[in-house]
């Protein structure tokens, strides 16, 4: 039976336990920093000597507040794609042998959304994080740029009459 195991640093360990004379033991089949992939689910399963449920770990992950990516990260197509947008150069024979194997592959529309935020789709988080800090940037001496809001007067909460002043009426 496969389980996950949170460890230091955001690491997380699928691990397996079987019965042995000795009593219970376990090993790691597979480790893992960020979400879970298909590729760490095969990895694991090629390594356990049991029963394996990939979508039980799924579930499981869920629960524990780790992602779970359904689909493997396509780092190789990203990399191309983002070289595209960037209009670097590339082998005209290259570029003719990925469209032909492409043109068997089932494509979906784009919408127009995403067509904007494309060059992103091959950006490293540190580039985002970059990204990020430079529009936070901006946005901080925008607000610093402008006159200070007005602000409401404070409202005075009420007085609470003494004993003295409520006998006295």
């Amino acid at each position: 039976m496969a389980y996950l195991v949170k460890r230091a640093g955001d690491r997380v360990e699928i691990r397996e336990s079987r019965s042995t004379p000795k009593g219970p033991r376990s090993r790691r089949l597979a480790s893992f920093v960020g979400a879970l992939t298909p590729g760490v689910l095969a990895e694991a399963s090629a390594r356990a000597a049991g029963r394996f449920d990939p979508a039980a770990l799924e579930r499981r992950a869920r629960v524990m507040g780790i992602p779970v990516a359904l689909r493997a990260p396509e780092t190789e197509a990203r990399a191309l794609l983002r070289r595209l947008r960037r209009d670097d150069p590339v082998d005209p024979v290259i570029a003719g042998l990925v469209v032909r194997a492409l043109d068997d592959v089932a494509t979906a529309p784009v919408p127009e959304s995403l067509e904007e935020v494309s060059e992103w789709i091959g950006a490293s988080p540190a580039q985002r994080g970059a990204a990020l800090r430079d529009l936070l940037d901006t946005f901080g001496r925008i607000a610093a740029s402008r006159p200070p809001r007005r602000a409401r007067p404070r409202e005075s909460f009420p007085r609470f009459s003494s004993g003295e002043r409520a006998a006295a009426s």
